[in-house]
């Protein structure tokens, strides 16, 4: 049985156009599709390594503007596609500013019955494809060649030559090309001269106890909104987003972006304990683009923390406000 690999296409820098080929701010992203993006990566073949290659155009997004309908259609179509015997991996181009969310999106919904054996790889570019140092066709040889790796598993990310687990990846630089880190955590491996070396093995995929694909049909996700501990912080925001309003969908969860080790301002924290008497979920989660919180011995928080990024800790709560 020949083996394919899918390429799914989202739009983003990668697929971005501009009529200057010097400008790499002011372009419009999502403008080719993903047949085209293709046939701009040099030695393609070879790093197939005799895979044939099945493209869908998903989207053509700003990943700034990636949203709950994009989110159920990529994770349709990759189990779709992951499925199938003769797949070996779905690779998906993607936009920068929200490329660590829907990895970690995918990661969690996505059966682990599939993730346990192939992979689902997100790829990226900081210049648009009209750029004359484009690193689009850089980053999707580099995908495809980590794609078609025996033992590669799980949703990875990979960019400047550096494959990322989707639970640690972010984007920590608004320009480089080395726009990503895995923190504390460090990268999976690195692409060199074409070939894949791994510093770490794919992160095991643990049992799921939800059918999570399940809850993707939903037509409509619960509302979970990020709030800032700063200096000067009040609860004016908190108590806003509690208001009900017969014309929004009500929050049902509350993710802390906590200072440090996930302390929170007195007057922010005299709200939130109000939103939780109105039944609102509350989690912490630290600013600190590295680490997480660590609890000290015996100490009680009202908001339990979360190993997570604030934005990863927003999709896991909507996921597991949905059980």
């Amino acid at each position: 049985m020949s083996k394919k690999i899918v390429v799914l296409g989202t739009g983003g820098t990668i697929a971005g156009t501009s009529p200057s080929a010097n400008d790499n701010v002011g372009y419009r992203a999502a403008q080719l599709e993903v047949g085209g993006l293709l046939q701009s990566v040099p030695g393609l073949a070879q790093c197939l390594g005799g895979h044939g290659v099945v493209t869908e155009q998903l989207a053509d997004v700003d990943s700034k503007d990636m949203g709950w309908t994009q989110w159920r259609a990529l994770a349709q179509r990759a189990l779709h596609y992951l499925g199938q015997p003769d797949i070996s991996a779905v690779l998906v181009t993607h936009g920068t500013d929200t490329l660590e969310e829907s990895a970690y999106f995918l990661s969690r919904v996505l059966p682990a019955s599939v993730l346990a054996h192939k992979p689902l790889v997100l790829t990226c570019a900081m210049r648009p494809a009209s750029s004359m140092s484009a690193d689009g066709p850089q980053n999707m040889r580099d995908a495809v060649r980590v794609a078609c790796t025996r033992g590669a598993h799980g949703v990875l990310a990979v960019c400047a030559a550096t494959v990322h687990a989707a639970r640690d990846v972010q984007k920590v630089h608004p320009y480089r090309l080395d726009a990503f880190d895995s923190g504390d955590a460090g990268p999976l491996a690195y692409v060199e001269e074409g070939a894949v070396r791994w510093v770490h093995p794919c992160p095991a995929v643990g049992a799921q106890d939800v059918q999570w694909m399940d809850c993707v049909r939903e037509s409509v996700w619960p509302r979970v909104e990020i709030v800032f501990s700063h200096a000067g912080a009040d609860g004016a925001l908190v108590r806003t987003l509690c208001a009900t309003s017969p014309d929004a969908e009500p929050v049902r969860g509350l993710v802390i972006a906590a200072t440090g080790n996930g302390t929170v301002h007195h007057a922010l924290e005299v709200a939130l304990l109000q939103a939780q008497l109105q039944g609102i979920r509350v989690v912490r989660s630290t600013r600190c683009a590295y680490g997480q919180i660590v609890p000290g011995d015996g100490a009680v928080n009202p908001f339990p923390a979360v190993g997570l990024s604030p934005v990863k800790a927003r999709i896991a709560l909507m996921l597991d406000l949905m059980r």
